[in-house]
């Protein structure tokens, strides 16, 4: 192996590595956990970043929203109620769902 190509390996290797650490990272980003937060906190994130998405427990999640306009073309809202620390319904604000288009048949 010359000087030239062993440099390019490392170059190369350190490059793949950097890459899997980067992305490691962000998919392990974790979403706040709302029974960690008050009530008002909870209502407050929401509130200040018009959706977010929030963990309610170890293995659950949901996108919430502060408006309509936060959703997709065709979507409502509908209120949301998650436990925070101090409540074990707080009404965090709303979620977005499927309108449902009542059946012509």
């Amino acid at each position: 192996m010359t000087s030239g190509s062993f440099v390019l390996y490392w170059i190369s290797l350190f490059t793949a590595v950097a890459f899997v650490t980067l992305s490691a990272e962000a998919f392990a980003q974790s979403r706040p956990l709302t029974t960690r937060m008050s009530c008002s906190q909870a209502k407050g994130l929401v509130a200040a970043q018009g959706a977010i998405v929030l963990s309610t427990g170890p293995l659950t999640y949901d996108r919430y929203v502060r408006t309509s306009s936060a959703c997709a073309l065709g979507e409502v809202i509908e209120p949301a109620w998650v436990p925070t620390a101090d409540s074990a319904q707080c009404p965090i604000g709303y979620r977005c769902a499927s309108r449902n288009f009542p059946s012509r048949n």
